[in-house]
């Protein structure tokens, strides 16, 4: 998940808040005090945390509770509202191009942030999306550019053009985008050369090769790495061009990405992208409702569906009823595990589920895409039978599975394992989706 101890942090001490008896004046300035030190923790920029904090505490203590809304849920809403306005308000920026072909997307970015990635990450996006994509290489700065962009062109299956040694970065980027705009492209992807820590050179380079090619938009790209001094690149950008919009990279394992998120939405840049991952597909639609969301463990129903259509892997109906209901079989888990293989480890996905991020079984965290090649394994080596009904299976049967699967018995013993704990889950997340009024969107309040 995306800024896992940042959301680890505010996930604890949401529970707090849930388990406590009565929410009072004390709960609330505790839950508080929690926030403000997962926010600093991960870098967001102190003002704007005290701010929020006084906005929260106001809020709560003050407003009138609304009819059938105790004041937990009040608590719950507000932390949520606040938080969302924090990273950019409840605005999702478009992030399809305009009817005009071909729409022509320019990239820049500070060296090291990760803009070469980024620009395959939106090709690929964009192709998904049913777009012909073509990318142009307009970077003569950086030593075997064009053959890593080519490279990674050849990967997602979009095509790649510059040259080595060129003199001319504005005359590539205007070469490339007429070449492509001659073959019917809807979508001309540009990058630019980064400079290191040199926005002055990089802006300069910017404008110039804007007035050549005269691009739709111009696209940032962000290092989320670098927390708060992501105001200071996002705020010279956004002054120098009238078209503007942020891509924030490496969030996946960044404690400061809090802090550049929180720094970037200051600046009133639309953040349009955040990149959770070093592998090409691992981009995600910044919206911070959805953000938010997932931060207080509410998950998001919608990115789920999304990547579950990307992986061609959406359940039947009959069969998406009986995950529901804590009521599937072996044979519907051999199915699913079949489809979740091309989406990624099992509790990334798990975590996009309301509930889930409360209550994964231990362990969880370890089923990964090698562990769900064995189950698969495991399960096709057992009997019809023993698919629909598991309760069946005893020590002997574990036995037979194990040789038929090239396995050992504690491996056929924790498939079993995790079966059951799932099953159980998903009975127990059933039975407080009936109770909890909002299922995954505070709004709803």
């Amino acid at each position: 998940m995306v800024l896992e101890r940042l959301s680890s942090a505010i996930n604890s001490a949401i529970k707090r808040v849930m388990r406590a008896p009565l929410v009072d004046e004390r709960v609330v300035r505790e839950l508080i005090r929690d926030i403000q030190r997962a926010l600093l923790q991960a870098d967001v920029n102190v003002k704007l945390v005290f701010d929020l904090s006084k906005k929260i505490e106001e809020r709560v203590l003050k407003e009138k509770l609304p009819p059938g809304i105790t004041r937990r849920e009040l608590l719950l809403k507000v932390v949520y509202e606040e938080l969302v306005n924090l990273l950019g308000g409840e605005t999702t920026p478009s992030v399809l191009p305009s009817g005009k072909k071909p729409y022509i997307l320019m990239l820049v970015g500070i060296q090291g942030s990760g803009k070469t990635t980024s620009v395959a990450k939106l090709a690929l996006f964009y192709k998904r999306k049913r777009f012909k994509v073509g990318v142009v290489c307009a970077d003569n700065f950086r030593p075997g550019a064009f053959a890593q962009l080519r490279q990674l062109g050849e990967l997602i299956g979009v095509p790649v053009y510059g040259r080595e040694r060129a003199e001319s970065s504005i005359a590539l980027a205007v070469e490339g985008v007429r070449k492509f705009a001659s073959e019917g492209y809807d979508i001309i992807i540009v990058d630019t050369a980064g400079r290191h820590k040199e926005e002055k050179g990089l802006i300069d380079e910017m404008k110039q090769i804007a007035e050549a090619i005269k691009p739709d938009e111009i696209m940032l790209i962000v290092d989320g790495t670098i927390g708060q001094q992501a105001f200071v690149q996002a705020k010279a950008f956004h002054e120098a061009t009238r078209i503007g919009s942020i891509f924030i990279t490496k969030l996946d394992g960044s404690a400061r990405g809090g802090g550049a998120i929180s720094a970037v939405a200051a600046t009133g840049a639309p953040i349009k992208f955040i990149g959770v991952g070093e592998k090409v597909d691992e981009i995600e639609v910044f919206s911070p409702p959805k953000f938010v969301s997932r931060l207080l463990g509410m998950g998001d129903l919608e990115a789920l569906v999304e990547k579950v259509k990307a992986a061609e892997a959406m359940p039947r109906k009959e069969v998406a009823e009986r995950f529901i209901s804590g009521r599937f079989t072996l044979m519907d888990l051999l199915e699913q595990f079949q489809s979740i293989r091309k989406m990624g480890p099992l509790s990334k996905i798990l975590k996009l589920i309301p509930g889930f991020s409360f209550s994964l079984p231990e362990g969880f965290e370890e089923v990964t895409e090698d562990k769900i090649k064995r189950y698969i394994a495991i399960m096709q080596s057992m009997t019809e039978e023993e698919l629909l009904k598991p309760e069946i299976i005893n020590r002997s049967r574990m036995k037979r599975i194990a040789i038929g699967s090239g396995t050992a018995v504690r491996d056929v013993r924790e498939l079993l394992n995790q079966y059951r704990a799932m099953k159980k889950m998903l009975r127990q997340f059933k039975r407080k989706a009936r109770r909890f009024p909002f299922k995954g969107d505070f709004r709803r309040l």
